[in-house]
């Protein structure tokens, strides 16, 4: 017999490590509720992930086997499952997490494992060590074959282990994607029918991100974070697609598919450089003077900056667990730019509120805005006012998120930081001015950073 170790990779189909376990043996599935590992995950995704593995329990006994859940360390709990069951070796897909690199560690140490590359679709230690961008990296990393998706283990090679105990369930103030295998695939394919062959087009399209939420983009990011569904069976489907479509709609699958390699370079980040979620990936001859002005993080958090696109996402962010690309760019161009706020407060931010929080993702893209990390651009400032204008300029999206702008006329939205005081006050008395002048917070980024690069 072998055991499995789920970690975030709560599905049964396309799960590399699973498959293995059950390929010449029966397979006893486990999964520990490790207190300490998941207090560092923010409330939201906790409940999320632990939702994740009561479904995944439901679809191992629905294939006739079970889920064993234990609350306590890997290597203890999985020591003692070794034990008890007679177990021969446990095998697990890896993650690349430095905590989760620790846990597997210890459990290597002192169990027989064996271990699959399952989190991406090219095994980061086959690419170089470092690109000096993105398009260097999908060169490389594009020439790479990618496996296609693996099916479910046969039912006869599934130990029904008969055990009750499940994840325990938590309350949360946002509701919640539904959880599971099941739940991730009803929204791929909706995403599959009704808005892959026009994604390049719409999703940057504010008004279609309020209007057709999970069609003008897939949000599919909850579930791959928690490893609901495999990225292999993600982009064998979108391929699928690829191949299939003609003229406009198969550019815009393509671009669907070139924005999963973007998730593939930030766990290739990870893989290289364990201390990416806490330092610099670049480095620069002086020091960040970076501001941290408490009163304008509270602000930023609270979605009252007085720049419309920000406050949106912020607020987006606060009812429902995540933001839609666009804003979520300008946010947190806003906090590390205009505001001078190191990255680490907003990455920080987000990791509790985020039901999609992925660790590679969330520190490589606030490094990315930051111009601490990997890009072209030296000192890259995302201007919220041109943001909006081009995103947004029928203010759909900031309207559907701050109220107290819904009977202002769009142009006037847009314009809301370059507007005087007076007219602010005629407009909307309860939306807030803005806490930093555009023109000033810019000029003051671009001084700030050119004299950490030395260009000063």
């Amino acid at each position: 017999m072998h055991v499995f170790w789920h970690q975030r990779d709560l599905r049964i189909p396309d799960n590399r490590g699973l498959t293995a376990a059950a390929a010449d043996d029966e397979v006893l599935p486990v999964y520990v509720v490790d207190t300490d590992l998941l207090s560092k995950v923010g409330k939201r995704q906790r409940a999320f992930l632990l939702a994740g593995v009561r479904a995944l329990k439901g679809a191992y006994r629905d294939s006739g086997g079970d889920l064993l859940v234990r609350t306590g360390t890997a290597v203890d709990v999985l020591s003692d499952v070794v034990e008890e069951y007679d177990a021969d070796r446990v095998y697990y897909n890896e993650h690349y997490r430095p905590a989760r690199r620790n846990r597997q560690r210890r459990v290597d140490e002192a169990l027989p494992t064996k271990s699959l590359t399952d989190l991406v679709l090219v095994d980061p230690a086959g690419l170089d060590s470092r690109y000096e961008n993105h398009s260097r990296f999908y060169d490389d990393w594009q020439a790479h074959h990618k496996l296609p998706p693996v099916g479910r283990p046969e039912a006869d090679s599934l130990v029904d282990a008969s055990d009750s105990t499940t994840a325990p369930s938590i309350e949360t103030d946002i509701d919640l994607p539904t959880p599971g295998y099941e739940g991730a695939r009803q929204r791929y394919d909706g995403f599959l029918d009704a808005g892959i062959e026009t994604y390049s087009d719409t999703r940057d399209d504010m008004r279609a991100a309020v209007e057709r939420p999970t069609s003008a983009v897939s949000r599919m990011s909850p579930y791959l974070a928690a490893g609901m569904i495999g990225i292999r069976e993600m982009w064998g489907d979108a391929s699928d697609r690829h191949t299939r479509a003609i003229g406009d709609a198969q550019r815009n699958v393509q671009k669907y598919r070139y924005e999963l390699s973007w998730r593939e370079q930030n766990y290739h980040l990870l893989y290289y450089n364990p201390t990416l979620l806490s330092e610099n990936y670049k480095t620069f001859p002086n020091p960040i003077e970076w501001e941290n002005e408490e009163s304008h993080v509270d602000a930023w958090k609270r979605g009252e900056t007085g720049y419309p696109l920000v406050d949106a996402g912020m607020r987006q962010l606060e009812q429902e667990g995540y933001i839609h690309n666009r804003p979520r760019q300008n946010v947190a161009s806003f906090l590390t730019k205009h505001l001078l706020v190191d990255w680490r407060t907003g990455a920080r931010y987000f990791r509790r509120q985020l039901v999609d929080h992925d660790p590679a993702s969330n520190a490589a893209n606030w490094q990315w805005t930051a111009s601490t990390g990997t890009d072209s651009v030296d000192v890259r400032i995302f201007d919220p006012v041109a943001q909006m204008s081009k995103y947004d300029s029928g203010a759909d999206y900031v309207t559907e998120y701050v109220p107290e702008l819904r009977d202002v006329p769009a142009n006037k939205i847009v314009d809301w930081p370059t507007l005087s005081d007076s007219e602010r006050e005629e407009l909307a008395p309860e939306y807030p001015r803005p806490i930093v002048d555009r023109n000033a917070a810019y000029e003051r980024a671009q001084r700030v950073f050119e004299t950490a690069l030395g260009k000063r």
